[in-house]
């Protein structure tokens, strides 16, 4: 989920390069196994066992609603599926962290287990940054259900991201339902915005004032805070001179929590909106905010049935019936989708021996999820491009008369919070 580039600190391009030094090849020989021939790898699945699907998700930490809402929609999908050719599903994963060291980690264990045949994630972009190279460089495919930033399918993100394809939003799209959300409903003016320099909230407020701007507002402050703050006081004061009418700041729960806290508490800023986005779009938020989120709005997927259909409705039945509650966040229907196209690619391409083993090739894998089109999914119709957005984007902007975690059931109707008011 930011960027200007595909930056990753010194540190950690360290403890990629030792990964990929450590686990990896940078170029596979054909390989031919069983009635299977593929230029990256087979996996072979034994009769009788299973085919192991991985996830890398924030599932711990201040931002694990994010993750663990995404990995109860790959769950519901395996309940659906029940099998793929005969084999049963198995599920394994690694926490990601929402942070570029996690995915580091996360994508290290997991590529050094040959059985994984394809992934899930990861849930921030931080994350795949420097994690998806290294899942691709071992052959294996991933799929992300929240990874928004730009950068990510841009033309030139280059070839360590030939295995990198995501069911969520380009936050192109989302930037510019901000925009025109603040410029045309609103009627704001001039603008502030602040990200972490994480990939997903840098990229986010760009798309964000580059379409405020093309609207006719005015950006009086672009700033940045590290995820780790608490004193989000400093950085109020300076956009406070500015006099902004809305502040945008698309970033995670922790620090999004001191920043609408402590936003009204700036001279000059009693009256400011606040909005924002997917990052945050959680009941933890409303814990982390306070009775301070009442009357903030928020950019996300348009969760509401008018927008997904009746085939939502019945995932969100499931959801309760499993879990004995609503979605924790915003993307739980786009990880659906993305075990479900995976599920789909591998039949395709899997081919079984007369000894009833199944086996997978590797880059045919990786090619039957790109050749995806028109897959009807439960956030709508995916068809991917040749970079890998595969996403049928449909983003709505909520309103938050409550600061209360139990009435979290976004997009539902009226009377439901966060409620949904645009478009």
């Amino acid at each position: 989920m930011r960027m200007k580039r595909l930056q990753i600190p010194l540190t950690v391009a360290v403890v990629v390069l030792l990964a990929v030094g450590a686990y990896f090849v940078p170029t596979v020989p054909a390989a031919t196994m069983g009635p299977v021939t593929d230029p990256i790898g087979v996996v072979k699945v034994a009769k009788g066992q299973s085919v192991t699907i991985a996830y890398w998700l924030v599932v711990a930490g201040p931002d694990a609603s994010l993750g663990v809402d995404s990995r109860r929609g790959i769950e519901i999908a395996i309940d659906d599926k029940k099998a793929i050719m005969g084999f049963p599903i198995k599920l394994i994963g690694e926490d990601s962290g929402c942070n570029a060291e996690g995915g580091v980690t996360a994508a290290t264990k997991l590529a050094s287990n040959q059985e994984v045949v394809a992934a899930i994630g990861s849930s921030c972009s931080s994350e795949a940054v420097p994690g998806a190279p290294i899942l691709w460089k071992a052959g294996i495919v991933t799929v992300s259900p929240s990874n928004t930033a730009p950068k990510l399918t841009a033309a030139d993100r280059g070839p360590d991201f030939d295995g990198y394809l995501r069911t969520a939003h380009n936050d192109l799209v989302q930037g510019k339902v901000a925009a025109e959300f603040a410029r045309k409903s609103l009627k704001v003016g001039k603008a502030a915005t602040i990200h972490d320099g994480s990939p997903y909230a840098e990229g986010l407020a760009n798309a964000f004032a580059d379409n405020f701007k093309k609207l006719g507002g005015t950006i009086t402050s672009q700033e940045a805070i590290a995820p780790t703050d608490t004193d989000m006081r400093p950085v109020l004061t300076k956009i406070a001179s500015g006099k902004p009418d809305l502040i945008y700041y698309p970033i995670f729960i922790a620090a999004g929590g001191f920043v609408t806290r402590q936003a009204k508490e700036v001279a000059g800023l009693q009256n400011v909106k606040l909005m924002s986005a997917d990052g945050t779009f959680s009941p933890d938020f409303y814990k982390a905010g306070g009775d301070a989120v009442i009357g903030m709005y928020h950019t996300s997927p348009d969760l509401s049935e008018k927008a997904l259909g009746t085939r939502y409705t019945a995932f969100l039945q499931k959801h309760k019936q499993k879990y004995g509650e609503n979605p924790l966040s915003a993307f739980h229907a786009h990880a659906y989708d993305a075990a479900s196209m995976i599920f789909q690619a591998i039949e395709k391409v899997a081919k079984r021996d007369s000894a009833g083993n199944l086996y997978i090739g590797r880059k045919a894998l990786r090619d039957a999820l790109f050749a995806t089109k028109g897959f009807r999914g439960v956030t709508g119709t995916l068809t991917c491009t040749k970079t890998g957005d595969c996403a049928d984007p449909k983003i709505a902007v909520y309103i938050s008369n409550s600061s209360d975690p139990a009435k979290w059931d976004p997009g539902q109707g009226p009377g439901k919070e966060p409620n949904k008011i645009y478009p």
